[in-house]
């Protein structure tokens, strides 16, 4: 008679076939019953990244309005530098309305370059208050490096988006980022000298 070996499975392939079973279980069973998970909130990767990047630059047109604020002698030579991040703000901005704020539309967004934007109501609580004049600091030469700083920060977190960020997306945070990070240079060169 041929010897046969019986196929039992062992307890160890058991236990991790059981741990795989269950762990899949979770995995797709984990949902409120609304049909939507953290990642799908409904609203496309491409318009969160939007409407994020939109509120990112308005925050930084509160700083240049701050700064100018405090520093009216300054108020000529960030002027162009605001309205570059005026202009972004349209260029980032989505086609239907961004939700930066409780009266936030269409032609809100793309019209910021001539109002200062107010702070967004929708923020986090954990989010950074917007800057006041009293958040500037007192001399000219270190208001302008903290908001070369503000410029440099966001350029440096826009370059880490383009990862994740869609085609034509990316290509705009990539121009976006780039202007910031000449913004920061240009905040603390001095005026008019030759390199």
């Amino acid at each position: 008679m041929p010897w046969t070996q019986t196929l039992r499975p062992s307890r160890r392939s058991l236990l991790t076939g059981a741990a795989g079973v269950a762990g899949g279980a979770l995995l797709a069973g984990c949902s409120d019953g609304s049909g939507s998970s953290d990642a799908d909130t409904g609203v496309p990767l491409e318009r969160r990244m939007r409407e994020a990047a939109v509120r990112d630059s308005e925050r930084l047109l509160e700083r240049y309005d701050a700064t100018a604020a405090a520093h009216p002698d300054l108020a000529a030579r960030l002027a162009p530098l605001r309205g570059a991040v005026a202009e972004h703000t349209g260029a980032l901005a989505v086609a239907g309305p961004v939700k930066t704020g409780p009266s936030a539309s269409p032609s809100a967004s793309g019209s910021r370059s001539g109002a200062s934007p107010s702070p967004s109501a929708s923020a986090p609580a954990g989010a950074a208050a917007a800057p006041s004049a009293a958040a500037v600091p007192a001399k000219p030469a270190e208001a302008l490096t903290a908001l070369a700083d503000a410029e440099r920060s966001l350029a440096e977190a826009r370059t880490v988006a383009l990862a994740g960020a869609p085609g034509e997306l990316a290509r705009l945070l990539a121009s976006v980022a780039a202007c910031g990070a000449v913004h920061a240079y240009l905040l603390t060169s001095t005026p008019g000298a030759a390199s």
